[in-house]
């Protein structure tokens, strides 16, 4: 049983978010107030059979209610109002700072323009007191052609991200398909990450690395299946941005006590806690702290390492993440 000090640093602690998919912190509430303002019909009857609908089996499962929700995403204003709600939740966190997923493709598929993705989510981040930066994710289960279409379409706008990914669903889908896509974005500068080793294999964490150059992996949690693969990304401090809560709601591992990131932080893996889809999988970032450390032998050092791991992971200037990182040391100090 975590103790009151315990709980009450993961809660006062401060944190990096390296791994949200803005569209999968959709709320139903918020669904439900979109789908009304822009007069799309929704299969559920209410807020509570909507929430009830979470009931995954699988990620592809997860998936199709995901791009269900989205559907009511329409202008500007929609996309704004999903991201500042996300950033409400991530202050009241103590979330210092969150480099923040986005699926245009999901959007552009329904005529919804680029620019109308962006401006809105890049405008509720320019509006919270959090830092906040957008990395674009193509759709694997889509085509290598329709991802350089979307990088296309979102150039004029590349001011307003950082960085790209590679998401959705993985089995079938391994990194090396968008071998060329992501050279061109390596070519124009972008920060690199993808979505790797959750449902699909370690080998396509080292495709990710070796293939697509990749300076996070995002699941990452089958790395330890492969020893000299857990070796090497021990030995290069590649980061790997774990989401517990979804791990056990997607079926990952069976239960919380099963996760393994007792055995990650043990192996010298530099791994982070996150919340992936918060509206879908049961919890933001405390959510997701106060879940993995009650049913793990985890601790205050952890609780400092995972958040110092956030930090220096994080996509920021040296300067900037040396302030971070003080700041962590000096909460854990005063303790």
């Amino acid at each position: 049983m975590m103790n009151d000090q315990l709980r009450a640093a993961l809660r006062q602690m401060p944190k990096a978010e390296l791994h949200i998919h803005i569209e999968g912190s959709l709320e139903p509430e918020l669904i439900f107030a979109l789908a009304e303002r822009n007069g799309v019909a929704l299969a559920y009857p209410s807020v509570e059979a909507l929430r009830a609908a979470y009931a995954f089996t699988d990620l592809q499962s997860f998936l199709d209610i995901y791009y269900a929700g989205a559907s009511v995403l329409l202008k500007e204003q929609d996309f704004y109002d999903m991201t500042a709600a996300y950033l409400r939740r991530a202050e009241a966190d103590n979330v210092r700072h969150t480099e923040i997923f986005f699926d245009p493709q999901t959007h552009t598929a329904r005529g919804v323009p680029m620019q109308t993705v962006i401006d809105g989510i890049y405008r509720a981040c320019q509006d919270s007191p959090v830092s906040a930066t957008l990395i674009l994710s193509f759709l694997r289960h889509l085509s290598e052609e329709d991802a350089f279409a979307t990088l296309e379409a979102a150039l004029p706008f590349r001011d307003k991200f950082i960085g790209i990914g590679l998401d959705s669903s993985e089995v079938g889908n391994p990194p090396e398909k968008f071998a060329r896509v992501f050279a061109r974005c390596r070519e124009l500068g972008f920060h690199l990450v993808a979505h790797a080793g959750e449902e699909g294999p370690p080998a396509y964490i080292e495709t990710a690395l070796d293939v697509l150059h990749v300076e996070r992996i995002d699941h990452g949690v089958r790395c330890l299946e492969d020893a000299a693969l857990t070796a090497r990304l021990a030995r290069e401090q590649v980061a790997l941005t774990v989401c517990p809560l979804s791990n056990v709601k997607l079926c990952v591992f069976d239960r919380m006590e099963q996760h393994n990131m007792v055995q990650l932080l043990d192996a010298g893996l530099m791994a982070t806690i996150n919340s992936d889809d918060p509206a879908y999988f049961g919890g933001y970032m405390n959510a997701n702290f106060e879940a993995t450390f009650e049913a793990l032998p985890l601790g205050l050092s952890h609780a400092q390492r995972l958040a110092r791991n956030s930090f220096a992971a994080a996509f920021l200037p040296a300067d900037v993440k040396q302030r971070y990182l003080d700041e962590v040391d000096a909460f854990f100090a005063q303790l």
